[in-house]
């Protein structure tokens, strides 16, 4: 998608030394936004990913959001809710979002929910 903008940002919600982090790298171009998780994306992880995602978000003002979450290593409810959240700032912006590579465990939580039925899952 191009080239960097100043990150990525990184920060750990515990101690690192557990492995309890989440990292997120965004990239912009022409305004299409990637924004390329790793960690966990429990509820220490998506607060600070939320704040990373609005901040992305309002500095890119994308026509595209793309979530990859490939190096998601756990998600739970507040993995929904940052997705969620990302689709009703597109929505907003009339973008759209898609969110990509989705390991086996979050596919589960987001089937279980329902979460396909409004975002597009890859």
């Amino acid at each position: 998608m191009g080239g960097k903008t100043g990150y990525p940002v990184s920060w750990y919600t515990n101690d690192k030394e557990e492995g309890n982090f989440m990292e997120i790298e965004a990239t912009s171009a022409d305004r299409n936004l990637l924004l390329e998780m790793k960690g966990e994306l429990d509820h220490h992880g998506a607060r600070n990913a939320l704040r990373e995602l609005e901040l992305s978000i309002d500095a890119a003002l994308p026509k595209k959001l793309v979530l990859d979450l490939a190096g998601v290593t756990f998600m739970d409810s507040s993995g929904i809710a940052l997705i969620l959240r990302a689709q009703q700032r597109m929505q907003l912006l009339d973008g759209s979002l898609l969110v990509r590579n989705v390991p086996q465990q979050a596919r589960r939580v987001l089937d279980a929910a329902g979460i396909g039925r409004l975002v597009t899952i890859r």
